[in-house]
């Protein structure tokens, strides 16, 4: 008999009646390899060889049989640690660990839809909420994308698939007159320049918590958003480069800032003057006392719930102060387009589809624009 090249194989009985088909890996580094199918029939051990020489034919070794979904999840969160922001490795591990014990022991070759549809309904069952699981839907397609890369399963199952439906939350914005209120309430206090950008930029905490003197040009009245305060690892605060590259980008002052900006810059030299060695060098705009990050969650506690007390306003996300930014700029008639690169978004999409609450009011403005145009000219008749 001749030498099998690799993809060919063989089928043969062994002597307790079951077959056996032999597929040919050829040389993988450096070692022959074969892969083994069992089966009850000649026919069904026929199909599966086959099935396994056509994906060798395209270049795609048969998958292993052994390696379970819980063992593959773990050897893609280690090989995805050095790759994205640690607070993202963070709540993949979370969504992993917590969430999906009922299909760890199933061998990733045969993870099916219908393991994940059920997965999705106990954890439904369990008390999370449509939006967790539409968060777990996504960290597994993740998950499988590169499975699929490595040629470890054929498809990402993930894809045929459907998460929950997720209930819109109302955005909670401020109005135009609650928005000066919270800034007149906020006039003389140590950050008053940080509700005064964060009111007329649209940055995100972490993206104003980021900010350096070095990102500012106020001559020019801008700054550009390069970084963001994050927690790393050890619980400790630092700055990273902002996660996408829309997220990068130069933001206008306005004149209003600029002046909040330059009295800030003062007072924040007077703290360095009385803090002496003891001040941080990390050049921050918004800093403690002593130079060094604010935390997110002082900066909640200690400053924005009782500025929005002494403005006799109700309790919104510091995040809701991005929502109004976008909210007011999209009712006084700003292109999408223009909020959406102003507030970083990858997409206009993305702005339309959050802000979706503002558009029956600017429809409405469309249609009396229409009136205006198309109206019949009295002069005719």
């Amino acid at each position: 008999m001749g030498r099998r090249g690799s993809g060919e194989g063989s089928i043969y009985q062994r002597k307790d009646g079951r077959w056996v088909g032999v597929a040919d890996l050829g040389y993988i580094e450096g070692r022959r390899r074969r892969k083994s199918y069992y089966g009850a029939t000649r026919a069904s051990v026929q199909k599966k060889l086959a099935s396994a020489i056509r994906e060798l034919s395209r270049g795609r070794l048969p998958v292993d049989d052994r390696l379970t979904v819980g063992d593959y999840l773990q050897r893609w969160l280690d090989s995805t640690r050095a790759n994205v922001r640690h607070r993202t490795w963070i709540r993949y591990e979370q969504y992993v660990r917590l969430h999906t014990s009922a299909i760890t022991e199933v061998p990733i070759a045969h993870l099916r839809p219908e393991h994940l549809q059920q997965l999705y309904a106990s954890r439904l069952s369990a008390g999370a909420s449509p939006s967790s699981v539409v968060h777990l839907r996504a960290v597994l397609h993740r998950a499988l994308k590169q499975a699929e890369r490595w040629d470890l399963v054929p498809r990402n199952v993930v894809a045929l698939t459907d998460g929950p439906r997720v209930a819109r939350k109302e955005v909670r914005t401020l109005s135009a007159q609650e928005a000066r209120t919270l800034l007149d309430a906020a006039r003389g206090d140590r950050l008053e320049a940080l509700y005064v950008v964060a009111l007329t930029s649209g940055l995100r905490q972490g993206e104003l918590l980021g900010l350096q003197w070095s990102d500012i040009d106020l001559a020019a009245g801008t700054l550009q958003v390069r970084r963001s305060l994050e927690r790393n690892e050890w619980g400790g605060l630092a700055t990273s480069e902002t996660k996408t590259a829309r997220s990068r980008r130069m933001v206008p002052l306005t004149v209003r800032a600029v002046a909040a900006l330059r009295a800030h810059r003062i007072r924040q030299d007077e703290e360095r003057l009385r803090a002496g060695e003891s001040w941080d060098v990390s050049d921050l705009v918004f800093a403690t006392q002593l130079g060094k990050p604010l935390d997110p969650s002082n900066l909640i506690r200690r400053s924005f719930r009782p500025l929005l007390q002494a403005a006799r306003l109700e309790r919104i996300r510091f995040h809701d102060l991005r929502h109004t930014v976008a909210t007011l700029l999209l009712e006084q008639g700003i292109h999408p387009k223009v909020v959406a690169d102003l507030l970083g978004h990858s997409q206009v999409a993305i702005t339309l589809d959050v802000y979706s609450h503002v558009l029956p009011g600017l429809q409405r403005t469309t249609a009396q624009a229409f009136d205006r145009l198309l109206a019949p000219d009295d002069r005719a008749s």
